[in-house]
C-alpha cells in the first residue's frame, strides 16, 4: 500500500489501528460517535459494531492521538469497557502513540557520519 491509499493527510508510515471496547451502547450513541471521529483529521477508517460493542478506528498518529478518540466516546454518554484486557490495550496504545510521535522528531544518526569539529 501507499499513501495514495489512504485518505488525504494520512502517512502508511504513522498508520495505527485500535480495536476498542464500550460499554452501554445504543443506536444513536453509536452513530453520533462515528460520525464525530470520521471528521477528524487524520483518521483513515471508523467502524462501531453496536452488537458487540467494538470500535475499530484506523488514525495516523502524526495527527491524532488515542486520547482524542476517547474524549469523543465519553462525550456522547458511554465509557471505555473497564476490563483488564481493554484497560491493558489503552495503555499498549498510549505508549506506541508517543512512540512515533517521538519517532517523527528524532533526527536519525549515522555512526559513518563525521562527528561535528570543535
Amino acid at each position: 500500500m501507499s499513501d495514495m491509499d489512504h485518505r488525504p493527510g494520512v502517512h502508511e508510515a504513522y498508520l495505527l489501528k485500535r480495536h476498542l471496547k464500550l460499554e452501554a451502547l445504543d443506536a444513536v450513541k453509536a452513530a453520533a460517535i462515528a460520525q464525530e471521529i470520521d471528521r477528524l483529521v487524520g483518521v483513515d477508517s471508523v467502524a462501531l459494531d453496536q452488537d458487540t460493542r467494538r470500535l475499530d478506528v484506523a488514525y495516523d498518529a502524526s495527527h491524532l492521538r488515542i486520547e482524542q478518540v476517547e474524549e469523543i466516546v465519553r462525550r456522547h454518554g458511554t465509557d471505555l469497557d473497564h476490563g483488564w484486557w481493554t484497560q491493558f490495550k489503552e495503555g499498549w496504545y498510549r505508549f506506541t502513540d508517543q512512540n512515533v510521535r517521538d519517532n517523527i522528531q528524532h533526527e536519525p544518526w549515522s555512526s559513518t557520519k563525521l562527528p561535528p569539529r570543535r
